[in-house]
Parts: structure tokens; C-alpha cells; sequence
């Protein structure tokens, strides 16, 4: 597989809480030599990856009730608006986990629709975050078909900090969990190219990751290769 399409579908995570302006100038740089979909930043810094990506197709991406989709509906509807408002062309939100185990599958669906809403309203898209590493195989399905229901565009596997990221059992279990219509997203511990070569084969539109640059300068074995 071409190394430019799954260049174009990575979303490029600038995500770790230590990381600084200085650190998003430079991230933003690979993801505009790389021509990857998307930035996917945190909410503070969205309005400055809006500016350091305008004019580029590189698309503004950042995460909403990240990293543990706890707080209340209300603020992640206020997270959202914030970052639409600063640019964001893409939300990845994560669900209320606790939630979806206490068997609240309404609060779970309304939470999800309050921002696919938001999204939507605004021209934008929604990412859902089941957060896999969390749930068997039965709430896996369960909360892919909430997230379908709710309007989601996208159902996603990791956030990557809580625990393992994504596996090709996940995205298969995914893919016949929701329509053709929901998009997937494999996200948390991809790190070769050969690995992203098999969750696009899978069935991916998305790849998130920090390794970007490694990704796509290596080949199978992790040897250097040219992008």
C-alpha cells in the first residue's frame, strides 16, 4: 500500500499533557510534510493549530471529555462549541464508560447525540471513543450501536491512556457492529507501518497516532525507508 494514502489517513496526535506550544509549532510542520488528515491537538490548543494549519487541507481535530468521558453532558457540549468556535473541523469524544457498564444505555445515547448535535450544527464531525481496552466483546457492540444511533460519523477504538490501544479483533468486531454509513477509527499502539497497513486493510478510514514520522519512514521489519 501506498505510503501517501495511509499518510492521509492519519490523524496526527499532539495529545500528551506535557507538551508545549513550541511542541505543537513543530507537529504541525510534520503533519503539513506529511499530508496527514488531521491534527488531532488539545483543546487549548486548538485555536493555534487553526492558524498554524490554515490555508492546508491538514484538518483541526481535538478530543472532548478526554481522557475518561466523565463529565456531564453539558460541558462536553461546552468543550465543543469552544473548540468549533476556535476552528476545530473534527471532534473525538469520549464516552461516559461508567456509564455504558451501569447498563444507562439512554444517558449514554443522549450524551453522544447532545454532541454529534453540536458537531453537525456546526459542519463538523464526530469521532466516538468507546475506549476498547475497558469493555468485552458484548459492550463493545453495545456501544458502537449507541454511538451509530446517536449520529456519530465515526466509532473509534482507544484514547490511549487508559490501558491497550487498538487490535484488528476490535476493528473486525467494529465493522459489524455499525453500518456502512459509521466510519472506523483504530487508535493507541500503532507504530509500524506494517501495523497501519493492516488496520486501512481492516477497514480503517482513520489511524491515530504520535508515531507518524516513524510510520512513514519504515518499513515492515521497522527498517528505514523513504516516504
Amino acid at each position: 500500500m501506498d505510503r501517501k494514502v495511509i499518510a492521509a489517513i492519519i490523524d496526527h496526535a499532539v495529545l500528551k499533557p506535557e507538551m508545549t506550544d513550541s511542541d505543537l509549532e513543530r507537529e504541525c510542520g510534520i503533519a503539513l510534510k506529511y499530508g496527514v488528515a488531521s491534527v488531532c491537538v488539545k483543546p487549548s490548543h486548538v485555536n493555534m493549530a487553526s492558524r498554524l494549519l490554515q490555508g492546508s487541507e491538514v484538518k483541526v481535530c481535538t478530543v472532548i471529555g478526554f481522557p475518561h468521558g466523565s463529565v456531564t453532558t453539558r460541558c462536553k457540549v461546552e468543550e465543543a462549541l469552544d473548540a468549533l468556535k476556535d476552528r476545530a473541523h473534527e471532534l473525538d469524544m469520549v464516552i461516559n464508560v461508567g456509564k455504558l457498564l451501569s447498563g444507562d444505555f439512554d444517558y449514554v445515547r443522549n450524551d453522544i447525540k447532545a454532541v454529534a448535535d453540536t458537531a453537525h450544527d456546526n459542519n463538523a464531525i464526530l469521532k466516538v471513543i468507546i475506549e476498547t481496552s475497558l469493555l468485552d466483546n458484548a459492550m463493545k457492540e453495545t456501544a458502537c450501536r449507541l454511538a451509530e444511533e446517536a449520529g456519530a460519523d465515526f466509532v473509534k477504538t482507544s484514547t490511549g491512556f487508559n490501558g491497550g490501544g487498538a487490535t484488528i479483533e476490535d476493528i473486525l468486531l467494529m465493522r459489524n457492529s455499525v453500518s456502512s454509513r459509521v466510519r472506523l477509527k483504530a487508535s493507541g499502539g500503532i507504530k509500524s507501518f506494517g501495523q497501519a497497513v493492516e488496520f486501512a486493510k481492516a477497514g480503517c478510514s482513520r489511524l491515530g497516532t504520535s508515531n507518524t514520522v516513524s510510520i512513514l519512514n519504515s518499513d515492515d521489519s521497522g527498517e528505514a525507508g523513504n516516504y
